[in-house]
């Protein structure tokens, strides 16, 4: 049941974060659904074909299809009060990225595969979602820019493992590991912290 409930919190979260995305860009009610469907799904559907889950976790479950269409709806409803609030997009981002980073890592524990492994599909699921809805929108994802954001999700994939070794149980493992995914990314946000930029600067 707790499984359950971080999907169903992880997908919803990202697909408000898409819809949010965009509504900013105007689209239409297709367009803006079509983009919601993405972000929430992109990262568990290249997760699940690279494990060999097929078909695919939201072709098997319909809760993932019923989480994603109430929350296209309700951020229609209420997409005034969502744009009042300082970084809401920013925000169910985060929150995306810290449940879906877990669950994807959870999901390479249950096929047996090493940490290493686990730790890099839950960054798979975490990240992808949002770089589909990026370039879906023709904005550059975060992830290849200088934002800490697959960092994020490495170290909570990190902490996750670290934890597990000092035999805590599981659901309060998995709650501080997404916690520090989150709150990492809403402080590296708040203050503009950033990885180096390798590019050459244009000399004056």
């Amino acid at each position: 049941m707790f499984k359950e409930i971080l999907e169903i919190l992880g997908t919803a979260s990202f697909a408000i974060s898409g819809a949010l995305a965009a509504l900013n860009k105007r689209l239409d009610v297709f367009g803006v659904l079509i983009i919601t469907f993405a972000t929430a799904v992109g990262g568990g559907t290249i997760r699940d074909v690279m494990i060999g889950n097929t078909p695919v976790a939201w072709m098997q479950d319909q809760t993932a299809i019923r989480t994603i269409f109430i929350s296209y709806v309700l951020t229609l409803l209420f997409q005034r009060h969502f744009k009042k609030l300082p970084l809401t997009l920013t925000i169910f981002d985060a929150i995306g990225l810290g449940f879906a980073t877990i669950v994807g890592l959870q999901r390479g524990l249950e096929a047996q595969l090493s940490p290493s492994i686990c730790i890099t599909l839950g960054m798979v699921t975490g990240c992808f979602g949002g770089v589909v809805r990026d370039v879906l929108l023709n904005e550059i994802p975060l992830v290849f820019r200088k934002d800490i954001y697959a960092s994020a999700s490495l170290l909570g994939g990190l902490l996750y493992f670290l934890l597990s070794s000092w035999e805590m149980v599981a659901p309060l493992a998995t709650s501080l590991s997404i916690l520090s995914v989150v709150l990492l990314r809403l402080v590296v946000v708040r203050y503009g912290w950033t990885l180096p930029n390798l590019g050459k600067r244009d000399r004056d």
